[in-house]
């Protein structure tokens, strides 16, 4: 493989939905996240900016090939890291979120430390979820426990129990529940982050197409403002930050009327890719 562009950002698809609660279907995702991206209803200028319609600006990998079974954790950690080895940025399209765990495994070996801003209803840190350690409710566990990200900042979520509770104390997960979202204006991130987003962060007015509907969640405007204020123009001289790897997770196309819901994760997508690409 031959060293990437570092002006580029490139898609990859996981598409794996094997260790799903409740509902599978997002392993069709990532192909209806790609047909919203390049709608001809729409364009691909970012709202900072940024035409990833330039040849070679955003690329796409296509999607790794795993199996029905929710067992291909090497497959996709070796994956993303061939790509972060050859110098590319990535956004990953799930996919459910279990498959955060193994692609935030690559990025931390490659790539060294860093934080997670994660967008969910969910905190996904159950120690297992209906006897599966890999669950999709589970991620966060998993990469906290190895010490895979050096801080966790979680916003949006709006189902939190008491082993949740306990566990967020256990691994010092920083929370912005959905209830006092005016506190997102007080978090402030520095250094490499790693960006993760569950559509169903989203009140299901906005993203009906997701397996878990979870009302009283966040407007697109609300998630769109907190990742663009990601951007480094936007932060005050001499806080640094960089956007260093991206996934978007958890559309259900089954659940999808019309393809709304893609067309939220496309809009998600590519103002990810304007923030990572920003000089």
């Amino acid at each position: 493989m031959q060293h990437a562009d570092p002006r580029a950002v490139t898609l990859l698809g996981a598409p794996s939905d094997a260790n799903s609660s409740f509902l599978r279907g997002a392993a069709a995702a990532p192909r209806e996240i790609r047909a919203a991206l390049h709608s001809p209803s729409a364009n691909l200028w970012t709202e900072t900016g940024v035409d990833l319609g330039v040849e070679g600006v955003l690329r796409d990998a296509g999607d790794l090939e795993l199996g029905p079974n929710g067992d291909d954790w090497i497959k996709l950690e070796a994956g993303v890291r061939e790509r972060l080895i050859a110098g590319e940025r990535l956004i990953v399209l799930g996919g459910d979120h279990a498959i955060t765990y193994p692609v935030v495994r690559a990025h931390r070996e490659v790539l060294g430390e860093f934080s997670i801003l994660h967008f969910d209803a969910h905190s996904d840190l159950y120690d297992d979820f209906e006897g599966n350690p890999h669950s999709h409710a589970s991620p966060f566990a998993r990469i906290m426990e190895e010490g895979a990200a050096t801080r966790l900042v979680q916003v949006g979520i709006r189902t939190l129990n008491g082993h949740l509770r306990e566990q967020s104390r256990r691994f010092g997960v920083e929370f912005v529940e959905m209830s006092e979202w005016e506190r997102i204006h007080d978090v402030e991130l520095e250094g490499d982050v790693y960006v993760s987003v569950d559509l169903d962060v989203l009140d299901p007015a906005f993203a009906p197409g997701v397996s878990h509907w979870e009302p009283g969640g966040a407007s697109t405007r609300q998630v769109l403002e907190v990742i663009h204020s990601l951007r480094r123009s936007s932060l005050r001289p001499g806080r640094p930050l960089r956007v260093v790897g991206a996934d978007v997770v958890e559309l259900n196309p089954a659940r999808d009327p019309g393809g709304m819901s893609a067309m939220v994760a496309a809009r998600i997508t590519r103002e990810l890719a304007g923030v990572m690409l920003e000089p």
